[in-house]
């Protein structure tokens, strides 16, 4: 062998074992942290995660470890919370310490720390602060939301009877559905549901939240240091999101052109009326690119969580058809054939709420919540989480902890009734996460599940292709999130 190549050789192996020192000196560094299985160099704890059973392989280390316990994913130090009191603790009885929004990689490269979803700091109380309130401003949780949503309701009937009861797959038909309520707020109009860039949108959705959960973006969010250099299925997300982001700019260049201050139409002409405000004051966090970051995060948001709720409760309701039949006699008996449910008729539906509750806390479509960080030094349960520590939050052991629901595993609306069947509220129902991370949209949610569940089913009853016990309930991927699986039905009319 030429000297040449032995140096270039020898130089190699030093860089090599250089960055294996730097990872793991990186790994072990500051703060007196949970217990956890020991990790290799650079690999972590990879071979006691599972990529493709994430969720599953973080309870299997909870039972060993205790409800907090460090993981190493990749290089990257992670602490998780496992059960509704250690959760509870951390998110909201230390809310301030744990508001950090940690690391999501398969998407931080689209949006880079802007957008109120992924942002930190400032940027992110501005953002947060000014989008509430907007949203606010534009009927959520108020009568002229709910109407939106009635009104999309029948659009989605008329499609539904089209079908004529044969059988079809009902994704689009959801999300297109869901998707025009948000839509409506953040662009000041819905989408003809024939429209075929609207079609193109909720593709890319729909392709966007599976390759999120599929194994490779968990690999890509262990070792993305690497693997954002190499080519392969983990690239499809970001190409899937820069063009769902061109989209939503071209529509904020149409608004600019057409704007009235006086009269805002939607999300985004307030939040151009908000730059204007604020063009002279250098500390502001009001611009073009936080404007089109942020709109993608609740369109996006707005569309999928609900519509995967909504197809996973079809499969609980076929799977198990007395606790249909008894939503079909509570309608009934509340709201009748004829007058269009309303979010008040809820009160008086403990049975169905409970339902709908139960379907939110099995269908757990984030099972590990969107990961968070600490903002400064942080003692915890006997220890101290280093500032910038990242943290996970799972939502899906707090929604099924034994402690609260005493058949964890099991579909049973009995989960949120009392002994009288009066609805019962349960401090570990956590769907939208808690904290000062909570979801933003969860009171335009809840609305949207109670008045479409009823609103289907006050009209039709639902009928599956196979024997209910043959109905596989499993989700089609789990990663972070859980996909419902793909399935086919029929809508007999009532």
């Amino acid at each position: 062998m030429e000297l040449g190549g032995a140096v270039n050789i020898f130089l190699a192996m030093c860089i090599t074992c250089l960055l294996i020192v730097a990872a793991w000196k990186k790994m072990h560094k500051g703060g007196k942290l949970p217990p956890g299985p020991t990790p290799l160099p650079f690999i972590g704890n990879l071979l006691q995660v599972s990529t493709d059973a994430t969720f599953k392989s973080f309870m299997a280390l909870k039972e060993k470890y205790g409800p907090v316990y460090t993981v190493y994913l990749g290089p990257r130090r992670v602490v998780m919370l496992c059960g509704h009191e250690v959760v509870k603790e951390a998110l909201v009885d230390h809310a301030e310490e744990f508001s950090g929004r940690g690391e999501l990689a398969s998407i931080d490269r689209n949006f880079n720390g802007f957008g109120v979803a992924l942002a930190n700091g400032e940027r992110w109380r501005q953002l947060r602060r000014f989008s509430l309130s907007t949203l606010r401003n534009f009927g959520m949780g108020k009568r002229s939301i709910e109407e939106r949503i009635q009104e999309e309701a029948q659009y989605l009937l008329e499609e539904f009877r089209k079908t004529k009861g044969l059988p079809f797959d009902p994704i689009f038909f959801l999300s297109r559905t869901v998707s025009n309520v948000i839509s409506s707020v953040v662009f000041g109009s819905r989408f003809d549901y024939e429209d075929q860039t609207f079609l193109s949108l909720l593709r890319m959705i729909n392709e966007s939240f599976i390759e999120m959960s599929t194994p490779w973006a968990q690999l890509y969010d262990m070792f993305s240091c690497i693997m954002q250099y190499l080519p392969g299925r983990h690239n499809r997300i970001y190409y899937l999101v820069e063009e769902l982001k061109d989209f939503i700019a071209e529509k904020v260049k149409t608004n600019q052109q057409t704007l009235d201050a006086n009269n805002p139409r939607d999300f985004i002409d307030c939040f151009l009326i908000q730059m204007e405000k604020e063009k002279e004051n250098p500390l502001s966090e009001f611009n073009t690119k936080n404007l089109v970051l942020t709109t993608l995060n609740l369109f996006f948001a707005g569309t999928e969580t609900v519509s995967s709720t909504l197809r996973y409760g079809f499969v609980f309701l076929m799977k198990y058809p007395e606790v249909e039949e008894k939503v079909h006699q509570e309608i009934d008996h509340v709201i009748g054939r004829s007058r269009i449910p309303a979010t008040e008729d809820r009160m008086r539906m403990p049975y169905t709420d409970a339902v709908i509750h139960e379907i939110q806390r099995l269908t757990d479509i984030v099972p590990m919540g969107v990961p968070h960080t600490v903002i400064r030094d942080t003692p915890f349960r006997g220890y101290v989480l280093p500032k910038g520590t990242d943290v996970f939050p799972l939502l899906g052991s707090v929604l099924r902890d034994p402690k609260y629901f005493k058949n964890p595993e099991a579909f049973d609306p009995g989960h949120f009734l009392d002994e009288n069947g009066c609805f019962k509220k349960n401090d570990a129902f956590v769907p939208f996460s808690s904290g000062k991370r909570v979801c933003l949209g969860e009171a335009m949610a809840r609305m949207e599940l109670f008045l479409y569940f009823t609103t289907i089913l006050q009209n039709f009853s639902l009928k599956s292709l196979v024997p209910p016990k043959d109905i596989d309930i499993s989700p089609k991927v789990s990663g972070f999130g859980n996909i419902p699986p793909t399935y086919k039905l029929c809508l007999v009319p009532r």
